[in-house]
């Protein structure tokens, strides 16, 4: 899982890097493998000690596929298969078919928010290394 992005600001260890298309990624070199998010700008947070990084300099994020994967996991699946279940489950108590849907919506909100509170844990399990882009 690669992004191209920039850097916005760095503070002390911690780099914060766009990773919106901009016409920087026009001159990357990893743009053919580059994933993010069609024109939303995402800041990642990257922590890295070495000092050779400087703001508005274009790099490359790279994340382990198994990241993408988690992140498709806790991000769509799990709340799809919470919904289905709950609709499931709701039909054959004999609930209406609308009361069922909604408390399967309704059971997103808990499992978002516990997603919220152990962002901090999340964002230990997804990290991402930052390299220099080398134009040629």
């Amino acid at each position: 899982m690669n992004h191209c992005g920039v850097i916005q600001r760095i503070e002390g260890h911690t780099i914060y890097v766009s990773s919106a298309r901009q016409p920087a990624c026009s001159g990357c070199r990893a743009k053919s493998v580059c994933i993010t998010a069609h024109g939303k700008e995402q800041i990642i947070e990257v922590t890295d000690s070495s000092g050779t990084f400087h703001t508005n300099e274009p790099v490359l994020l790279e994340g382990k596929d198994s990241m993408e994967h988690q992140a498709v996991l806790l991000a769509f699946l799990i709340p799809l298969a919470l919904v289905a279940a709950t609709v499931f489950i709701g039909t054959s108590l004999q609930w209406d078919e609308g009361f069922s849907a909604l408390a399967g919506l309704l059971l997103l909100f808990p499992y978002y928010i516990i997603l919220y509170f152990f962002r901090d844990a999340w964002k230990k399990k997804f990290v991402f290394t930052i390299k220099k882009i080398n134009p040629e």
